[in-house]
């Protein structure tokens, strides 16, 4: 029957049903707003959505208590291979942020005379200074310094493809 009639049916026969479909709307004698609030609620399943990255003071302290929790079990707990430890968690951030190095990405950081350990900003910055010297605008249009800055273009973009920055 309809909506707040949950459970309640009309028998009809199909030329009546599709006579009453027609006819039918669900949202009669709801203003816009509530139209509106329950088109985006249905977005949902209906279900209360919070924002992205913080849930508010109440966020903060449970991973207050999720931290704790954690300190006190690492200190219990035998880690005789250092999964858990501190150091180890570090150790393995870092690990995973930067990816191993192949032959074509050595050589892009030799073409930036960068190390093999530089950071992203590091690769950044650099970089920039290459393309601000090395670009002919800066140089009174002298095209002498074309192909390097060709061979560092290329090289960053290898870098940015592969995870480095």
């Amino acid at each position: 029957m309809g909506r707040d009639h949950e459970g309640q049916y009309l028998n009809f026969c199909v030329d009546h049903v599709r006579q009453y479909n027609k006819s039918y709307n669900y949202f009669s004698g709801m203003n816009d707003k509530d139209i509106q609030r329950h088109l985006k609620d249905s977005l949902t399943g209906n279900r209360p959505t919070w924002t992205m990255g913080h849930n508010g003071t109440a966020g903060d302290a449970a991973r207050a208590a999720t931290a704790a929790r954690t300190r006190r079990w690492n200190g219990r707990a035998r880690d005789p291979f250092g999964l858990f430890g501190a150091e180890a968690a570090a150790a393995r951030k870092t690990a995973a942020r930067r990816p191993k190095l192949r032959s074509l990405e050595v050589k892009a950081l030799e073409t930036l005379d960068l190390e093999r350990d530089a950071t992203g900003e590091a690769i950044r910055g650099r970089y920039k200074n290459l393309v601000k010297q090395l670009h002919p605008d800066a140089n009174g249009g002298d095209r002498s310094t074309e192909d390097k800055l060709r061979e560092v273009i290329q090289a960053y973009k290898l870098l940015k493809q592969s995870g480095f920055c």
